[in-house]
């Protein structure tokens, strides 16, 4: 079986899609924030509600379909994306944003398990470099909100995302066709072979995947204070306007698009091990930087460090699929959700202290997170976990 480039680009662009729609409601929080009279803890803990829905579901949907592959699952969970969007768009008061938050969260946690089920199907082995390009539509779609928001509804307003619902029904129809290949390709597995299983004893893999939740924390985290907070910080620092601050968040989640592009490919080429340990632990000269340095130089150090830390996501959820092989949808859904939810959690937490010491604070302390890097070193060798029975062989 060749790696499916079409139906890898398919999903890509399903995810792009998904994650434009979701990154857009971020990018208005300006918007949102003066049309509410909200503090940064309500919008903090707006991030919160549809971080958690997602992160909860994530890894019960993911070991669902395991057992029980639901490929037409899709197109439904973006219809829950539809409805969020449309609620948000037309939201009345406070109550009504996080109900339309919820719904997102929903619809991510429906997509995202079955969406790298899919990868993995089509990945033909080549495992990085699938997740690679199912994982950049996701950072495209991710950039590409702040850019709407700014050129769009920042100037015509709240109920001007409902326009934007077109992206989620572009993505259903696309996912149709998806669905209709994953659902040929689960027919012809169950008269496969039983799948092999990595022979490592329990507490080292369980002892390695606590490391890469780590490592994922340090990430996630990190990466996530710059994507909620980045347009208030240089507003509250530099003074610039709220479209000239989205300028600036769209460099750095295009940013971390590209990262994503070369860390799946290199990981198959050189191993993951060492691309998680290299784009975690080398981000942190930067960010120790970033919180002391003028305009332009925090924009310049926003990029390398998006781009460093955004290759590390596709070779840690692999290098996890690789100690857990037959678990791919529950590991996916696991490290989906984990990302959800220190999302939701570090939102919530990240808004209060912006509330309490101000935006400028919150980078000055996440700055050390990078610094969690250093943990990748207690994971075991890829050769090891060869020697222990994985292959390589598509499951």
């Amino acid at each position: 079986m060749k790696t499916s480039f079409r139906v890898l680009g398919t999903i890509s662009l399903a995810h792009c899609l998904n994650d434009t729609t979701q990154s857009l409601l971020i990018a208005i929080y300006p918007l949102l924030r003066d049309n509410f009279e909200l503090s940064y803890t309500q919008l903090g803990f707006l991030s919160f509600t549809y971080q958690m829905c997602a992160s909860v579901l994530q890894p019960l949907i993911g070991r669902y379909t395991d057992k029980h592959p639901l490929p037409y699952s899709l197109p439904v969970g973006m219809s829950a994306t539809l409805v969020g969007l449309l609620i948000m768009a037309a939201a009345p008061g406070y109550l009504w944003l996080l109900i339309g938050s919820a719904m997102v969260g929903i619809g991510s946690a429906v997509f995202h398990p079955e969406s790298s089920r899919v990868a993995h199907m089509a990945s033909a082995g080549r495992y990085g470099l699938a997740q690679s390009i199912f994982q950049v539509g996701g950072n495209a779609g991710a950039a590409f909100g702040p850019l709407l928001a700014a050129v769009f509804v920042m100037r015509h307003g709240q109920i001007s995302l409902a326009f934007f619902a077109l992206l989620p029904c572009a993505a259903i129809i696309s996912l149709i066709f998806i669905c209709r290949w994953a659902a040929r390709q689960v027919r012809a597995k169950a008269n496969a072979r039983a799948p092999q299983v990595v022979d490592l004893p329990r507490s080292t893999v369980m002892r390695a995947l606590v490391f890469l939740f780590v490592l994922m924390f340090s990430k996630q985290v990190y990466t996530l204070s710059i994507s909620n907070f980045f347009t208030f910080y240089l507003m509250e620092k530099f003074g610039v306007s709220t479209e000239t601050s989205q300028m600036y968040l769209f460099l750095f989640l295009g940013a971390t698009a590209l990262g994503t592009v070369a860390g799946g490919p290199i990981g198959d080429r050189f191993g993951r091990k060492w691309v998680i340990w290299l784009s975690i632990l080398g981000a942190t000269p930067f960010s120790l930087a970033l919180p002391y340095v003028g305009l332009v130089s925090t924009a310049v150090l926003a990029v390398i460090i998006g781009f460093i830390m955004a290759s590390s996501f596709a070779a840690i959820l692999v290098f996890a699929q690789e100690l857990m092989p037959g678990h791919v949808g529950a590991i996916a859904g696991l490290f989906f959700g984990l990302a959800f939810g220190l999302g939701g959690i570090s939102s919530a937490v990240l808004g209060k202290l912006a509330d309490g010491q101000g935006v400028s604070f919150v980078y000055q302390v996440c700055s050390f997170l990078p610094l969690l890097g250093l943990f990748a070193i207690f994971l075991p060798s890829e050769k090891k976990i060869r020697r222990a029975g994985y292959n390589g062989a598509p499951r």
